[in-house]
């Protein structure tokens, strides 16, 4: 399992928009389901996307979760379930991969 966190300038639904644009463009990926809560405090934007691995012979999945609620939109990607086997879950690079995409999709927006 892979894991950053990140913020970013952009709104948490532009966040979801972009990591979309950017794994879509990878084979075999997909957009499962997101969810968009917005409250008076701020914006809740889940995303869960799935992708094919070769390496890993092996789907794994990416969640990305943005919220907005201090005036920064903070990131969190977690990546997973890309591993072989039902013991060592290995996946061959297959998760940190999948958060990269996640992650330079957004680096033009990224703060500090």
């Amino acid at each position: 399992m892979e894991v950053k966190d990140l913020k970013v300038s952009i709104a948490p639904q532009e966040v979801l928009e972009l990591v979309w644009q950017q794994v879509s463009n990878a084979i075999s990926a997909q957009f499962l389901d997101k969810y968009i809560l917005e409250t008076e405090q701020g914006t809740v934007a889940m995303g869960l996307f799935e992708k094919y691995y070769v390496r890993s012979s092996n789907r794994a999945t990416l969640t990305v979760l943005a919220t907005d609620f201090d005036g920064v939109t903070h990131v969190h990607l977690a990546a997973g379930g890309g591993g072989q086997g039902a013991i060592f879950r290995f996946d061959w690079g297959a998760g940190g991969n999948f958060v990269e995409l996640a992650e330079n999709a957004l680096r033009q927006y990224m703060l500090e």
